[in-house]
């Protein structure tokens, strides 16, 4: 005996209303984690062009310097020179404040990293939001139309935005 319209959309609007709610919540925690990792790229790169800045300062400074005490050797002034070759050396590396331009670049390059590490992840995990958000609209549709080849494409498409959600978190491959 074949079912009813109303028993086969009562089938779907039960399977379909629990489907939804998966793939809404990983929708969710998906969009949480791209916009966590979206502040953090953004973020790293302020600080590292800050970072970058302050690194080309102290090589203005330390040009300066530099061109000041070749001055001072040529008058010789030893004295004025010794200071300055002092300052110079402090503008190449300073690791007690952590402001030389050798510590100032490690630190840029580091943000930079993270940054990048960061950027990895961003477009799988735009995939998987897209993919889980279009079997919404095909799970939405199957119930409207009553359809369960709908509502099987549904789930093979979350299925999908699922491991692209996998891999823009852990990035297995």
């Amino acid at each position: 005996m074949a079912e009813s319209r109303s028993e086969r959309e009562a089938h779907i609007k039960d399977r379909a209303g629990w489907v939804i709610t998966v793939i809404a919540a990983l929708l969710a925690v998906n969009t949480y984690i791209a916009n966590g990792l979206s502040s953090e790229v953004l973020t790293n790169t302020i600080k590292a062009n800050d970072t970058w800045n302050f690194y080309q300062s102290k090589s203005i400074k330390q040009t300066i310097a530099e061109n000041v005490r070749d001055d001072a050797l040529a008058r010789r002034d030893t004295k004025k020179a010794a200071e300055l070759t002092a300052k110079i050396d402090r503008y190449e590396s300073d690791p007690v404040t952590g402001e030389g331009k050798r510590e100032l670049m490690a630190r840029a390059k580091s943000l930079e990293s993270s940054r990048d590490e960061a950027k990895k992840h961003s477009p799988w995990l735009a995939f998987a939001g897209s993919a889980l958000q279009l079997s919404i609209v095909l799970l939405s549709a199957s119930i409207l139309a009553v359809s369960m080849g709908m509502f099987y494409a549904s789930i093979g498409v979350g299925v999908i935005g699922t491991v692209l959600m996998a891999q823009g978190i852990w990035l297995f491959i």
